[in-house]
């Protein structure tokens, strides 16, 4: 059997955190088997879905690089397909058209209710009923009344559904169009999925789903139901636990590949491993190792992750973010020194991309005003002799290098009696702004000789300006 799976989210949102491990766990079981994962975009409610929400879908699954094989397909462009089918299961007798009214929808549950019986709907259309004038009928699915359907989950184990506890499903509105639950499953039968993984919210639509499969004559796929992801104080995860939206976390400067490892482990594990490359998640995952509770999120740890990413990361490949982010902040790149170089030197310090890129812009751009705390440390009138010396080695340097320049710097500070940071820490507030940045000499040599020769003025001149 070819193994298929599918991602289909409905796009009324961003792609949140459990959305984004739904897909990877999808991805990766897809991978792992050498199936095909399908993208599919379920945009039936026309009121919440817009198109702003699809493209934030299709950025956030590019930008984490889980490339579908096929899609993505809009149940939107297949209502043609859905009404073949509905007229199909009337024509057989497996549908109906039901003309209760909304008020006497609410009658009935009413009245339930007063039985202390659980609200549904009681299939008084089921066995035919004259049409009322005026009102145009929606069509129910004819729901087995006897019997269970039981739903083998990959990740939650045998569940076991009652056929008297699930009522005559609408597939069809009034207006002619088709249901959330329906179109699924005309979905899943078209583009022949094989394996469903997604939230155990959905769980409850299971058995339903299974029992229009089967009158349409299809095989259910097999079925994987994830436990929520719960903040750090086990309550439902929200944006005060942390971003849920998966392009914040690039735009605070976090790494595809970091999130990845953290979502992957949110609910999975092998061993007491924790860094995984995505060769690794391919080789290893399997949806019936996923734990059966709920995970909890810890920000933390995620931090952690894309730290140990940016510190190991390729710098060729850091570049383009680090570039994304700069782009962001509109520092321009163009006249300033390589990209992968900057990254090289800023990688060992930088928590997140968003933070090198801060601390990277002295490269690229002249600073306004230099840090207060620094300047009145450093930047004071028995330094100006130093920083002049400093500017009179490194005019002439040649060639212009980390090497050279560290040697020149050190042999002023053994000249004057001081050690080094003696010297580099005044011409790092000079050229950078502030106390930070990478060692001096890797510093000097990305911003150029001719950046840091003027920072180097400006520096004398406000020392004597002091």
């Amino acid at each position: 059997m070819q193994v298929r799976t599918r991602f289909a989210p409905s796009p009324t949102g961003f792609l949140h955190i459990g959305g984004a491990r739904t897909a990877l766990y999808s991805w990766l079981y897809a991978r792992h088997h050498g199936g095909d994962f399908v993208l599919r975009i379920e945009d039936t409610d026309r009121e919440r879905s817009t198109d702003a929400a699809v493209q934030a879908i299709i950025d956030s699954m590019a930008w984490l690089d889980l490339k579908e094989d096929e899609g993505p397909y809009y149940q939107t462009r297949r209502f043609d397909r859905y009404r073949e089918v509905v007229a199909r299961l009337l024509e057989q007798g497996k549908a109906y058209h039901c003309y209760c009214t909304r008020e006497e929808l609410e009658q009935m549950r009413e009245a339930q209710l007063a039985r202390k019986e659980k609200p549904r709907y009681d299939g008084r259309c089921r066995n035919g009923r004259a049409a009322p004038p005026d009102v145009p009928p929606v069509v129910r699915f004819m729901n087995p009344v006897d019997g269970v359907v039981i739903v083998d989950d990959l990740v939650r184990g045998r569940v076991v559904f009652e056929n008297a506890e699930l009522d005559d499903l609408i597939i069809a509105r009034s207006d002619g169009t088709p249901t959330y639950n329906f179109c699924v499953v005309v979905d899943d039968l078209d583009m022949r999925i094989t394996h469903v993984i997604r939230g155990d919210d959905h769980l409850n639509n299971t058995p339903r789903q299974m029992n229009i499969i089967k009158a349409l004559g299809g095989t259910p796929p097999a079925y994987g139901h994830l436990p929520m992801i719960l903040g750090a104080d086990g309550a439902k995860l929200s944006k005060r636990h942390a971003a849920v939206g998966v392009m914040e976390y690039r735009d605070a400067g976090y790494l595809p590949e970091a999130l990845l490892n953290y979502l992957v482990r949110l609910g999975w594990a092998h061993g007491d491993q924790e860094i995984f490359s995505r060769e690794q998640m391919i080789a290893l995952f399997d949806v019936v190792d996923v734990n059966k509770s709920a995970s909890r999120f810890d920000p933390d740890k995620l931090a952690w992750l894309n730290q140990h990413y940016i510190k190991s990361g390729d710098p060729t490949r850091l570049a383009e973010e680090l570039k994304w982010h700069l782009d962001r902040l509109g520092v321009p790149t163009a006249n300033g020194p390589p990209l992968a170089g900057v990254v090289r030197a800023q990688q060992e310090r930088a928590p997140t991309l968003r933070a090198m890129a801060l601390a990277s812009t002295f490269f690229y751009v002249d600073f306004e005003q230099y840090d207060d705390k620094a300047a009145n440390k450093h930047l004071v009138p028995d330094v100006a002799p130093v920083l002049e010396q400093v500017r009179v080695a490194l005019t002439g340097l040649a060639p212009w290098s980390a090497a050279g320049i560290h040697a020149a710097i050190n042999a002023i500070a053994e000249s004057i009696g001081q050690g080094l940071g003696k010297v580099a820490q005044p011409v790092r507030v000079a050229v950078a702004g502030g106390s930070v940045s990478p060692p001096i000499d890797q510093t000097l040599e990305l911003l150029g000789r001719e950046r840091t020769l003027a920072r180097l003025d400006r520096a004398i001149a406000y020392i004597a300006r002091a």
